[in-house]
């Protein structure tokens, strides 16, 4: 057997890691996920007065301008977070599932000199406004470092190998150089599990701090400052994080010949661009640079604005409602606009929304397409809780056709659900789309997990039918009788009547229903007052002229009848709204108050952004009336 060569072998070893990475993004979490990012939060610090060594926010929906929160005060005070009196180099991270937050600061002040420091500040938080916060005094906390100088610069990575978050930082001893040490934390962030250990050291033996790691695609970015033959910012390569092996890349990365430190690097929201930024302290200013190989960078400061001068800090991507939240509590910025207001209802890329009330848990839920892939291409299915329609939490994925459906791993689409009471407990019946075909998943829970069936409810065309797709059900319990339906269909309307087990159908059952021309898609149901109502959408969702019909019959079976005024909902151009369409409607439980959900073009960008707008839509949600002869009131979709 030949051996390799070394280079070689380097070269596999990255790229089984790299194939590792690729698989650990696709792990699916609570948080928005990058397509449904917002902007932009940046924490940093102000100068060497005690009053500026303080955590501040600044925002941004672009990546390029900033305009700082709180009139650039401290959003936290140091005193209560320190043991100096002072923090520094405040590093931010969103963890790895979603739900919450990290942060590191350097727990000094320069006050009582560059090697008066021995300990760092952990903080969590699940919103990024209440934060809980430990200090760690290296030399008490550990044995064996009676001689540490300082602590500087602490940062936080999640290392996929051990399904923990590592703390990594640089620490001098004696007249020894400065090395990057790590150690993981514990589950509740307050302290590390184990003694610390060193992470990176150069190969010339000089100091180097100010470590910041990024994961792009497996491989573990390292840059850091060091010393000798020249000053600056290097980089260097592992595929494992503890494994001491790190290939140290030629040259400095810093694209100015002033001194520079504190630099970090983010990846622009929905593209394919990082930016390196570190701090010319000399200068008392910030340098941008852009890149796609994390290797060479441009100089782009004539991009950049900021109303404030940061010192050392990190910058990570938020979404539409964490934006919304960070300038409820500090204000919106002078001279910032921000398109915060209820519609759209999802962060993200969403659409064809289906909506419950959930007996059991006493919450609304809604069910939507996830969206932003191209082409309809997504895989997986998430839902969104809330207790006042207003605030949507994220509740994770429930259904994965990747991993959960083995007859249809592509093409997820336009969901719905029926809550049913079994026995004295409640049940419940997610149907979905998948490659084409219709198939249920149940749980005991609204919020899953979900487990499949096994096979597809509904992969036949009814009798009579050539064209369209078997897609887009939606399922009815008549309150007269007590039977379930399922409806589907595109460029068709098809019923079938489910079984008591509501995960097959009662043979023979399956009949197409009349409408009229304008039927697509998108079929919804719902009981009023003695008439049940049919809601479809018309056109196509890639249509800036998407929009939903609606019509009337005295039995969920039809016959169907259509009124020549039955248009419910259009776009709005006068607003930027277009595209409106496959709905669901929401009945508050014991009221005659009823709401229509239903996705759109994303705003403002999506009317510009052709066939793309079709897979990028948001969800949306309206009020919904009745006129005294109970027809459906035309809706005006709004912001």
């Amino acid at each position: 057997m030949k051996r390799l060569p070394c280079k070689r072998l380097i070269l596999f070893s990255f790229l089984h890691f790299a194939f590792i990475g690729n698989l650990f993004s696709q792990e699916y979490k609570s948080g928005p996920a990058e397509k449904d990012f917002a902007g932009y939060l940046f924490t940093y610090f102000k100068g060497n007065a005690v009053k500026d060594e303080a955590l501040c926010f600044a925002i941004s929906t672009d990546g390029y301008n900033y305009r700082a929160l709180n009139n650039n005060e401290p959003v936290l005070d140091s005193k209560q977070i320190s043991s100096t009196g002072g923090i520094r180099d405040p590093h931010i991270l969103r963890s790895a599932d979603g739900r919450s937050f990290y942060m590191v600061v350097t727990d000094m002040t320069s006050s009582k000199g560059w090697d008066s420091n021995r300990a760092m500040t952990l903080l969590k938080s699940e919103d990024l406004i209440n934060w809980k916060h430990s200090i760690i005094n290296i030399q008490k906390r550990f044995k064996g470092h009676d001689d540490l100088k300082r602590v500087w610069a602490p940062q936080t990575i999640f290392d996929p190998a051990k399904g923990k978050y590592m703390v990594y930082f640089s620490m001098q001893h004696g007249t020894g150089p400065d090395i990057i040490y790590y150690a993981y934390a514990n589950k509740d962030f307050t302290d590390f599990e184990e003694e610390l250990k060193v992470l990176f050291s150069p190969k010339n033996g000089k100091s180097c701090i100010d470590g910041d790691i990024i994961n792009k695609n497996g491989i573990f970015h390292l840059f850091y400052k060091t010393e000798g033959n020249g000053n600056g910012i290097k980089l260097a390569l592992t595929d494992s994080l503890t494994s001491g092996r790190w290939i140290e890349q030629p040259g400095y990365k810093q694209q100015t010949r002033d001194a520079v430190e504190g630099s970090a690097v983010f990846k622009l929201n929905r593209s394919d661009k990082y930016i390196l930024m570190y701090d010319v302290y000399g200068k008392g200013k910030y340098q941008f640079c852009e890149s796609t190989d994390l290797d060479r960078f441009k100089v782009i400061d004539h991009e950049v604005k900021m109303d404030f001068h940061p010192r050392h800090g990190t910058i990570i991507p938020i979404s539409r409602s964490e934006l919304r939240n960070l300038t409820a509590k500090w204000g919106i910025p002078s001279g910032m606009e921000l398109k915060l207001a209820k519609n759209p209802v999802l962060d993200g890329f969403y659409a064809d929304p289906d909506v419950l009330y959930a007996n059991k848990t006493k919450k609304y839920y809604i069910y939507p397409t996830s969206d932003g892939f191209d082409g309809w291409g997504g895989y997986y299915f998430k839902t969104f809780s809330s207790t006042d329609l207003i605030n949507w939490k994220d509740e994770g994925v429930i259904l994965d056709l990747k991993k959960d459906v083995k007859w249809g791993n592509r093409n997820a689409w336009a969901p719905t659900i029926a809550e049913k009471k079994v026995g004295k407990d409640y049940q419940y019946f997610y149907y979905f789309t998948a490659a084409q075909k219709i198939g249920v998943a149940s749980s005991d829970l609204p919020t899953g997990p979900f487990k499949d069936s096994g096979r597809p409810l509904i992969n036949f065309k009814p009798e009579g039918i050539k064209g369209g797709q078997e897609i887009d059900p939606a399922v009815f319990t008549d309150p007269k009788t007590g039977k379930s339906y399922l409806y589907w269909g595109n460029g068709y309307l098809a019923v079938a009547e489910l079984n008591k087990d509501m995960i097959s159908l009662k043979p023979n059952s399956t009949k197409v229903l009349k409408t009229d021309e304008t039927f697509r898609e998108g079929c919804y149901v719902f009981y009023r007052k003695g008439t049940y109502y049919f809601m479809w959408s018309e056109d196509d969702t890639r249509s800036e002229n998407y929009r939903v019909r609606y019509g009337t019959s005295k039995s969920p079976l039809g016959p169907i009848s259509i009124q020549q005024n039955n248009l419910v909902l259009q776009k709005n151009p006068e607003s930027g709204i277009f595209g409106t369409g496959h709905n669901s409607v929401l009945q508050i439980p014991g009221k005659d108050e009823w709401y229509i959900i239903y996705h759109r073009f994303n705003y403002p960008d999506g009317i510009n952004m052709g066939d793309a707008a079709g897979f990028n839509r948001e969800v949306c949600m309206d009020r919904m009336y009745f006129d005294n002869a109970g027809n459906i009131i035309p809706i005006k979709p709004t912001h």
